[in-house]
Order: C-alpha cells, then structure tokens, then sequence
C-alpha cells in the first residue's frame, strides 16, 4: 500500500511539474513530463508493482533464485572440468583433424570401397613444367612468379 502512495505522489508531482512547464509554453516537453508522469500510476493500476514488491518480499523467492544461481554453477563447473580432463588443446585438435581428414574424393558423397579397405589413394598427377617431371621445388614456381612481378 505504501508503494501506491508514493506512485500515486510521483504522479501528481510530474503534473504539476507539466502544467508549470504548458504554463511556460513549451508544449512539447510539458507533453513529455506529463507521459512520464503517467506511468507510475498506470504501473499500480496494471498490478504491476503489487507483483514487483511480492516477488522481492517473499523468502521462496529469493531461495528459487537461489538454487538458479546454483544450477548455473554446476553447470560452469562441469563444464570446465570436461574441458580440463583427458587431454590437451593440442591432443583435441589433433583428434579433430584426423577425425575430419577421411580419404574422400572431392565429387564424391562417401569414401570409396578401397580406401576404406585401407589401400593408399592414387597420387596426384601434377603439371609437367617445360616437359619435365615436376620436381618438389617447382610446385611454388607460380606463386614466385607473381610475387616477383609485384616486386615482393
């Protein structure tokens, strides 16, 4: 009850604060001051502050809160501590990376028979350069000629 006095006092006070200010002939802030002015009351008259100043006065309340802030916890908890046990960042990663590396085609939707047999996959046929095999050294050879025509 003591909350929708003092709503009810706010309000009366932002009124009269408006028609001061309506007096002064600034209309639009008089208009301004006078929504504003408004909104406590209507918050008592929605009921809205009759719930507010249930939920922050009741005991059950504040323990339900309580055990929410507790649940988040142990879920924090849990959390790192998966994260902490067993292995390493880079035992994970690694892990992550064969797990992703499956001999695939690239057109192809699922590994082919043989490589899941175990059989090595064909090697790549790279481009010959000027009619010569190509040698680990000339698989960069592109990738200089630009740099050089850049200047880098």
């Amino acid at each position: 009850m003591l909350a929708e006095t003092i709503c009810s006092a706010v309000s009366a006070a932002g009124l009269g604060i408006a028609a001061i200010t309506a007096y002064r002939k600034r209309f639009l802030t008089a208009t301004r001051i006078l929504a504003y002015s408004l909104v406590p009351v209507g918050l008592v008259m929605a009921g809205v502050v009759q719930w507010v100043s249930d939920i922050a006065f009741k005991p059950s309340v504040w323990i339900g809160f309580g055990l929410l802030a507790a649940a988040w916890l142990l879920f924090m908890t849990t959390r790192a501590v998966e994260r902490r046990s067993g292995s390493t960042r880079k035992e994970r990663k690694a892990a992550r990376a064969a797990g992703s590396r499956a001999a695939v085609a690239p057109a192809a939707s699922s590994p082919s028979p043989a490589s899941a047999a175990g059989a090595t996959p064909p090697q790549r046929q790279g481009r010959p350069e000027k009619g010569q095999g190509a040698a680990p050294g000339d698989d960069f050879s592109d990738i200089e000629a630009i740099l050089k025509k850049h200047g880098i």
